[in-house]
């Protein structure tokens, strides 16, 4: 099998931070990256450890940790307790430039200049009430060590709740925006670093996306103004890897949720999308049950949910 990138482990003193810069495939026909999907990555937690400690460490969002670890307890999984760690992911469907903001995802993926790496952080997006927009806009201003200024519905909010935010928020490690800022071309909206990094990964801001701080000060200086942000919806992706298709799913957003037969219909359409949009010569067959879990546990993890027509397995149909 081909490996055509490889997730570093930086150790340091007494802790490991897991990279999250991926070489790009060299067949770009594929769109797999990290290590091979059919070898699982364990770490295990220490005595001292949450689960959220561990997802921090190897840069995860709390959704995604939990998702993978159901049967773990979040706030004392116990020492030398394995912790399934996800090691390789399914890209988004979109151009490889610039910024990509997959929301079901909690997930940005920045595309190097030269186009040969990708770069990947869990986020934080806006919560139901408040919900980070679709669609394609662009970087406007960068801002270190920004100032806050509490919109009147966010204060209006807080008063109800009896807090009394100030008119400005000074600069700081106390402030909501962190110490690193980037300013999109919606208005209002921004990426940042944040003061409460254990709610990066779920769906808690005012439609501002959050980062780790130690992730919004690694690519503050590699963006760019003007460079482009793709932000999507894309629970369900689909791409190739060693001659298979992979499917990695992750829960929709709530209030989108659909049936299963209308989520399974949209994701053959993908799939076959997918074969057609590569001009694959050999005939594939999926594997109904493969496919089933995948739409099933929904838990981001990439899937191979084909096998060479020869191969006699449980097919739902076969593809040209």
């Amino acid at each position: 099998m081909k490996f055509y990138v490889l997730l570093i482990l930086i150790f340091f003193a007494h802790s490991s931070a897991w990279s999250s810069v991926f070489n790009l495939p060299l067949d770009t026909n594929e769109s797999v990256i990290g290590l091979s999907p059919e070898t699982p990555y364990y770490t295990k937690a220490t005595a001292e450890d949450t689960l959220l400690d561990v997802a921090r460490r190897f840069n995860i969002g709390q959704n995604e940790i939990l998702l993978v670890n159901p049967d773990v307890d979040r706030w004392l999984p116990g020492a030398k307790t394995p912790i399934l760690i996800p090691s390789s992911r399914v890209l988004p469907d979109v151009p490889k430039k610039g910024l990509t903001l997959n929301l079901p995802e909690y997930r940005l993926y920045y595309f190097s200049t030269d186009n040969k790496t990708v770069i990947t952080h869990p986020v934080s997006i806006g919560r139901q009430d408040w919900n980070t927009p679709l669609g394609q806009t662009k970087i406007v201003q960068k801002k270190a060590d920004p100032t806050w200024t509490p919109p009147a519905s966010i204060k209006k909010e807080h008063a109800d709740k009896g807090e009394i935010l100030p008119d400005v928020v000074p600069a700081g490690p106390d402030n909501p925006l962190g110490l690193f800022a980037l300013r999109l071309g919606i208005p209002g909206y921004l990426i940042h670093g944040t003061n409460k990094p254990f709610g990066v990964g779920m769906r808690v801001s005012h439609g501002c996306v959050r980062m780790y701080p130690e992730d919004i000060e690694k690519l503050f200086p590699e963006v760019n103004v003007g460079m482009p942000v793709n932000i999507v919806n894309q629970p369900v992706k689909v791409g190739w890897f060693d001659k298979k298709i992979y499917i990695e799913v992750h829960p929709q957003l709530e209030g989108e949720e659909l049936p299963y037969e209308e989520l399974y219909e949209q994701t053959m359409e993908l799939i076959k999308n997918t074969f057609f949009k590569h001009n694959y010569q050999q005939e594939l067959v999926v594997e109904a049950q493969a496919l089933r879990n995948a739409l099933e546990q929904k838990n981001g993890l990439p899937v191979a949910i084909t096998q060479p027509v020869l191969v006699k397995a449980d097919p739902v149909e076969e593809l040209f």
